[in-house]
């Protein structure tokens, strides 16, 4: 490949983020303590709920998200609930969903928004579905007014992989918060970056708890003193020190990564803000381009990435597209995972098809995304145009 003039993902930090670590190595306490607290709530605020749970990657959000619906009081899921999934995503939002004992259902998506077929998830629901993973892909919410109609009244809960579309809106209301909880990133490429990190929203003060408890290897210590857990803790810090009572992981975060999260999350209106710019130039520009098809914006957009997809009936191929945005200076990569459905791991899961996966199939072949960023990219939607 040429040199990249057009990179996929570039740093949003600056001397603040810089800054904030040094102040963290100077403090000598680097695991999770009041930077991480801080972070949670400012990023809470933010996404318009009433808990956050930070957590040390995406994929770990992913994991304390699904394990914590295993331990609720009343409608915890239970090995063998049938649970539906869009057939293009990452890896790790399916692993959870497995590695808990579930049965996977893959469902088509729309070869336009790349979120879910609305058609293909309506006919898919049956009276086994006990929940919906809703994948928000590259930035664009899904139509979560239609997606609650088709839950309205029924035993099936919602939650949302929001890793790629932080900061997207549908209705006035941002991704990651119509289901009961929401992931999100904070990877380098991701729309904030704390090194390494990810968060968990809900306004569900159970699962907030069971959340904390399953976050540090299933202890009392970081609960509150009244809980939804235990009830009512001790006052012996003693006794509570070492009192586990879920089975839980060590997905904490580090002091350092809420730290940074604290500083990032000051400048998310302005990177989101910056995105949707740069997403609007090329809807102008690619609106109408003969042989490639951009996503169909949603709601508001938070505008990940660019997608590009191979228009059905167009005799170029992605061999072709690819060659052409290499030699234009784009760092290419298929648009998620593509159809996850066809990867061998799949032969692990508990899982079924519904219907044909005819448009996952079509991105898997056709399909690729280049990159966005937080500044703008008036030459780089002229090269696309151009392609």
């Amino acid at each position: 490949m040429n040199d990249i003039k057009y990179p996929l993902a570039t740093a949003t930090w600056d001397d603040a983020e810089y800054d904030a670590i040094q102040r963290v190595v100077k403090s000598g306490m680097f695991t999770m303590g009041s930077c991480v607290q801080e972070f949670e709530k400012l990023f809470a605020d933010y996404s318009g709920s009433r808990y956050c749970v930070m957590v040390n990657s995406g994929s770990s959000a992913n994991l304390l998200m699904v394990a914590a619906l295993f331990y609720t009081k009343t409608g915890r899921l239970q090995p063998g609930d049938e649970v539906i999934v869009p057939a293009v995503s990452w890896s790790t939002t399916y692993y959870p969903l497995h590695q808990y004992g579930l049965k996977l259902r893959f469902v088509d998506i729309d070869v336009e928004t790349l979120n879910y077929d609305l058609d293909q998830l309506a006919a898919a629901i049956t009276d086994r579905t006990r929940l919906i993973m809703v994948v928000n892909l590259l930035g664009n919410p899904n139509d979560f007014s239609r997606i609650e109609r088709l839950t309205q009244g029924r035993n099936i809960r919602m939650i949302e992989d929001n890793c790629e579309s932080m900061g997207a809106e549908f209705k006035g209301k941002k991704a990651g918060t119509f289901g009961v909880m929401g992931s999100y990133s904070a990877f380098f490429s991701h729309h904030i970056s704390t090194m390494e990190g990810g968060m968990v929203t809900t306004d569900d003060e159970e699962l907030f708890h069971i959340m904390l408890s399953l976050r540090a290897h299933g202890w009392t210590r970081n609960l509150p003193k009244f809980n939804q857990v235990t009830g009512e803790k001790s006052d012996d810090p003693f006794k509570e020190s070492f009192r586990f009572v879920l089975p839980g992981y060590n997905l904490r975060p580090l002091e350092m990564s809420g730290a940074i999260g604290i500083e990032q999350v000051k400048k998310l209106p302005r990177l989101i803000s910056e995105r949707r710019k740069n997403g609007a130039l090329l809807q102008a520009a690619m609106a109408n381009h003969p042989d490639v098809m951009i996503q169909k914006e949603i709601g508001q957009s938070s505008w990940f990435g660019f997608s590009l997809v191979v228009r059905p009936g167009s005799d170029l191929t992605r061999e072709s597209l690819l060659k052409r945005l290499n030699a234009a200076g784009f760092e290419c990569r298929p648009i998620v995972a593509g159809n996850f459905a066809k990867n061998e791991v799949v032969k692990y899961f508990d899982s079924d098809t519904f219907g044909e996966l005819k448009n996952a199939d079509h991105i898997d072949s056709h399909g690729l995304f280049v990159g966005n960023h937080h500044y703008p990219v008036h030459e780089a939607v002229a090269a696309l145009k151009a392609i």
